[in-house]
C-alpha cells in the first residue's frame, strides 16, 4: 500500500522527504555498511536537497546515483547533475568524490545508458534478477505522470529485467535526448520517495493513485515500496 503524507506547504513537504531519505539512507548504512541514493532533477527536490545535506552528518559510504539525466554538458542548466551538484553534493561533508556516479548526458542515449549501466553493476548491490536495488530513489511527477524519463505510453515502459538503464531519443519535454533508469529499477528500490508540490501536480498525483496505466507511469511504481509527499496544493481530492 502506498504511503501518503500531505503537509501544508512546500517547505514542510521539503523537510518531510529529507527526513525519510536521511532516515532511510543511516539505516541502510548501519545494516550494510554503504547505502545508495538516486536523485531527480527538476525544480521541486532543490529544496529537499539542500536539507538533506544537513540531515547527514557524514556521507561517507552513501553512494549517489541518478534516475535520469538530460543529454548535456554536466555544466548545462538543464543537467541534472548540476542541479544536484548545487544543492547537496557540494556540502556534503564526507562525501567521497568517487561515490558519486554522474549519469554522462553528454555521451548521447544510448552511449551514456551503456556507460550507465556498467557503473550500476559494477558499484551497485544487485538483487536475484540481477537489477540494482538500490536503497532510495528520489522522483517527481510531470503533469503528464511521467518518472525519471518515463513518459507515457513510450516502449521504455515495457522493458523489462535485467535491464537498468535506456537511452531515451524522444521525450516529449525537451531536450528530447535523455538517460534513464528502467521500470524494473524503480521496482527493486527498497524504497521510492515521490515528492510533488504546487497545484500543476494535483491532478496527476490522483491519477498515480488511481488504477496501474501505461498512460501515468507513476502508477506504475511498485505501491508497497512507495512513500507519496504532498503539500496541500498537490493533494488529490478526496473521494467524494
Amino acid at each position: 500500500m502506498t504511503s501518503l503524507t500531505t503537509c501544508p506547504d512546500a517547505e514542510k513537504a521539503s523537510e518531510r522527504a529529507a527526513t525519510e531519505i536521511a532516515r532511510r539512507l543511516l539505516s541502510a548504512r548501519e545494516q550494510r555498511g554503504s547505502a545508495h541514493l538516486a536523485l531527480s532533477g527538476g525544480s521541486t527536490p532543490a529544496r529537499a536537497y539542500e536539507l538533506l545535506r544537513e540531515a547527514i552528518e557524514d556521507w561517507r559510504d552513501v553512494h549517489v546515483w541518478f534516475a535520469d539525466e538530460r543529454c548535456v554538458e554536466p555544466d548545462d542548466d538543464e543537467s541534472n547533475y548540476k542541479l544536484a551538484r548545487e544543492t547537496l553534493l557540494e556540502g556534503a561533508a564526507g562525501l567521497d568524490p568517487a561515490h558519486v556516479h554522474r549519469m554522462q548526458g553528454e555521451l548521447g542515449p544510448e552511449r551514456g545508458a551503456e556507460s550507465y549501466e556498467l557503473q550500476l553493476r559494477e558499484h551497485a548491490p544487485l538483487d536475484e534478477q540481477q537489477l540494482a536495488a538500490l536503497d532510495v530513489i528520489v522522483l517527481g511527477i510531470g503533469p503528464d505522470g511521467h518518472v525519471a524519463s518515463l513518459f507515457p505510453g513510450a516502449p521504455t515502459l515495457d522493458v523489462q529485467a535485467p535491464a537498468l538503464c535506456l537511452g531515451v531519443h524522444d521525450s516529449p519535454k525537451p531536450p528530447p535526448e535523455r538517460i534513464t533508469l528502467t521500470m524494473p529499477v524503480l521496482h527493486a528500490a527498497q524504497r521510492c520517495v515521490l515528492l510533488a508540490t504546487g497545484a500543476g501536480k494535483a491532478d496527476a498525483v490522483d491519477a498515480m493513485l488511481s488504477e496501474p496505466s501505461r498512460h501515468v507511469p507513476a502508477s506504475l511504481l511498485r505501491r508497497g515500496r512507495l512513500s507519496v509527499i504532498v503539500d496541500d496544493a498537490a493533494s488529490p481530492e478526496p473521494p467524494k
